[in-house]
């Protein structure tokens, strides 16, 4: 009752809304200050972190293998650990496969790279000799760094030894993300085989937190934004392999080299919004401008068509109308969550959107309306109270004044009888006195009768 008496009194909302806009106020100014502090604190959990996103990336996997493919084995705990491990397996086969490929390739081209570096350097030492600038002598300096690929690599090799400390602290950065990683997929196998389990104790703990329309609000907004990211995450995989897989057709009927390669990073930036393509296109282009410029010149060509297919056919049928969201919050949402989350936040701005533009729409556009509406009743009500409250001031005003008028009247038609009353007294009175004189006069009469009898 205490608590509703609070929330009732005026001042209530605009206290809310003053501490909300000073929280929202010191969280944007100090942006970068609370995102270094969370990546700090999450530097502790990072193996935990990894294992819940991988948990939560193959998670739908193992649902289709078990309602599917494992649907015979009748006990539930078994087919669900069976469908999970089937599916570790196969996403760690994909990820061996991609390996195989790639890694050959990678190293290929590194080494075309290196035994053409001097077919690149004298080019390039052409380009330069035609560029003139007035007052600066751009030949003299770059062609006594670029006169050779045994100067570069000679460079190169004293830029490595000055920088051996940053080598060494990247190499343990890296081992130390293979062991984490390591770790992540064993802990999302127990995740996901204690699914059930971890589903029902955040239910309990919802329902003992919240209250029961909070709670419904709470898991029917937890399970849209499970359905937007699952959704997300599948057909974004789903488009990816199609263009890879197509662009991979494509430089193989072309007789291109690193179709492997190529065709994998373009599939891969392909998952990134907006500027995606763009960077798989020109990272593919300059490993076949090593080889063959007319290659480089044809991919481009074909990744312009593809992206335009992609853009209007594959990815409205893949997605339909489901996210419905702006370009212009998705590119806002790309540039504040790849701020705060870095490649995270620009691969999950789209559902990340789609997250906040529902939450706007049917949550707080709806909440404000209501509690407007609510603001406009009670003020209406206050108004008829006040109305009541005069109205029955006059009626007291009213009834007062009627009760004078009614005792004026019967005042003024009480003076003729008082006056009549007053007149027939005063008359009774002079009868009386008269009467009384006669009496006095007749028996003074007799005693003189008397006397003179006597």
């Amino acid at each position: 009752m205490k608590k509703n008496k609070i929330r009732n009194q005026k001042w209530y909302n605009n206290a809310v809304a003053i501490l909300i806009g000073v929280v929202a106020y010191v969280a944007l100014t100090h942006l970068k200050e609370i995102s270094a502090a969370l990546r700090g604190i999450g530097s502790f959990f990072t193996a935990v972190l990894i294992g819940c996103v991988i948990a939560y990336l193959v998670n739908p996997l193992a649902v289709i293998l078990e309602k599917n493919i494992f649907s015979g084995i009748q006990r539930r705990s078994v087919r669900w650990m069976v469908s999970v491990i089937f599916s570790m397996l196969a996403v760690l086969a994909v990820i061996v496969v991609l390996l195989v490929m790639l890694v050959p390739q990678l190293i290929e081209s590194i080494s075309v790279l290196i035994s053409n570096m001097d077919g690149y350097i004298k080019t390039l030492n052409n380009l330069i000799m035609g560029v003139s600038l007035p007052g600066v002598d751009i030949q003299s300096q770059l062609s006594q760094f670029l006169t050779s690929s045994e100067d570069l690599i000679k460079t190169g090799t004293q830029l490595l030894s000055t920088s051996l400390k940053s080598i060494l602290s990247a190499s343990r950065g890296i081992g130390k993300n293979i062991v984490n990683t390591f770790l992540a997929f064993i802990l999302s196998v127990y995740l996901l085989g204690s699914k059930d389990s971890l589903k029902a104790g955040c239910k309990r703990l919802l329902k003992a937190l919240l209250p029961d329309r909070g709670y419904d609000y709470t898991v029917t907004f937890l399970k849209r934004c499970n359905n937007i990211l699952v959704r997300y995450i599948i057909f974004s995989i789903l488009d990816a392999a199609i263009v890879g897989g197509v662009n991979a057709i494509f430089m193989a009927l072309a007789g291109m080299q690193y179709v492997g390669l190529v065709s994998v990073v373009v599939g891969v930036t392909n998952l990134i919004p907006s500027f995606g393509p763009v960077i798989g296109g020109a990272i593919g282009a300059f490993i076949l401008l090593l080889v063959n410029p007319w290659h480089a010149l044809l991919f481009i060509g074909f990744t312009m068509i593809l992206q335009t297919l992609d853009g209007y056919v594959i990815k409205p049928k893949l997605f339909g109308d489901s996210l419905g969201v702006s370009g212009l919050l998705i590119l806002v949402s790309i540039i504040v969550f790849g701020n705060i989350m870095g490649v995270v936040g620009i691969l999950l701005s789209i559902p990340l959107a789609a997250i906040i533009d529902f939450s706007y729409e049917e949550y707080l556009l709806p909440y404000l309306e209501r509690r407007k509406q609510r603001i406009a009743e009670e003020e209406a009500a206050e108004e008829a109270r006040a109305l009541r409250a005069k109205a029955k001031a006059a009626r007291k005003l009213e009834s007062a004044a009627a009760a004078e008028a009614g005792e004026t009247v019967k005042a003024k038609e009480a003076e003729p009888q008082a006056a009549e009353t007053q007149a027939a007294e005063t008359q009774a009175a002079e009868t009386q006195a008269v009467e009384a004189q006669a009496a006095e006069t007749q028996a003074a009469e007799m005693q003189t009768d008397n006397e003179k009898k006597a």
